[in-house]
């Protein structure tokens, strides 16, 4: 199995970027990471960097495909802003969002998990076969049947997290309990709530299925966020990971599209 990977960070209608994302290989392991950063005055600038270059430095020392090794990465994030906030009092409010996904290309399997609102979405056969649930008052209003699903884009509570790294408290974070078996064509998408805020699900699926590779996609995308933004709109970030059989002569080496 090969994967393909794009990503992108873009700044929006915003100053400064608070998200971040990158991505590595370790022989037959890859890591992907996207962050948002909360906390304002440079602040979650400073809280997303942090989480993708804790969570490199860790992964790269011992890479590991598992559940447990997604928690480890998770809390050495966190950690890690903590003891940030500890140094610098201007940073004490600071906060991330975080999405980690590691695939496993020899034996076919892969893990996630991710605290606050940045999402990861699994598509197989163009269909969204597994999606986070975001940790925010409006998906508690959703769960409680307070909200209807469709109204979650616009809620006025949208943005208000009940949980995020810098806390120093695992106890919310998600992480899929399992290995999931990673078929051919199936692709995933990580991206923070300044790019789903304005793509709703189907039309995800709909893109998905009129385009062949993760940079393709990944441009479709960014072009509807752009239609539908405004000009104060959030950054918008996003990793796609297409996997594609070793004897696809379409198969790309990983890249980043710009």
């Amino acid at each position: 199995m090969y994967l393909e990977i794009a990503k992108l960070s873009k700044t929006g209608g915003r100053k400064v970027n608070e998200d971040a994302c990158d991505y590595w290989f370790s022989s037959n392991l890859s890591c992907c990471v996207l962050s948002d950063g909360l906390g304002g005055h440079f602040g979650g600038e400073v809280a997303s960097q942090l989480v993708v270059s804790s969570i490199r430095e860790s992964f790269t020392q011992q890479p590991q495909c598992n559940a447990k090794a997604i928690e480890l990465l998770l809390n050495t994030a966190d950690d890690a802003i903590v003891r940030e906030q500890q140094k610098n009092s201007a940073l004490r409010n600071m906060r991330a969002t975080a999405v980690i996904l590691i695939i496993d290309t020899e034996n076919h399997v892969a893990t996630w998990g991710h605290i606050g609102d940045s999402r990861l979405y699994c598509f197989r056969n163009g269909r969204i076969s597994s999606q986070t649930r975001d940790h925010s008052i409006s998906q508690n209003m959703v769960d409680a049947g307070y909200l209807k699903p469709m109204e979650l884009r616009s809620s006025p509570a949208r943005n208000q997290l009940y949980a995020a790294l810098g806390n120093g408290d695992s106890s919310e974070m998600d992480i899929f309990p399992r290995d999931f078996p990673v078929m051919c064509g199936d692709v995933f998408l990580m991206c923070s709530d300044g790019l789903w805020e304005y793509i709703e699900e189907h039309e995800m699926e709909s893109m998905l299925n009129s385009t062949s590779s993760a940079s393709a996609w990944l441009s479709v995308l960014e072009k509807q966020v752009l239609i539908k933004g405004h000009p104060t709109q959030d950054n918008y970030s996003a990793i796609v990971v297409w996997c594609k059989d070793s004897d696809d002569d379409k198969t790309l080496m990983p890249g980043e599209w710009n």
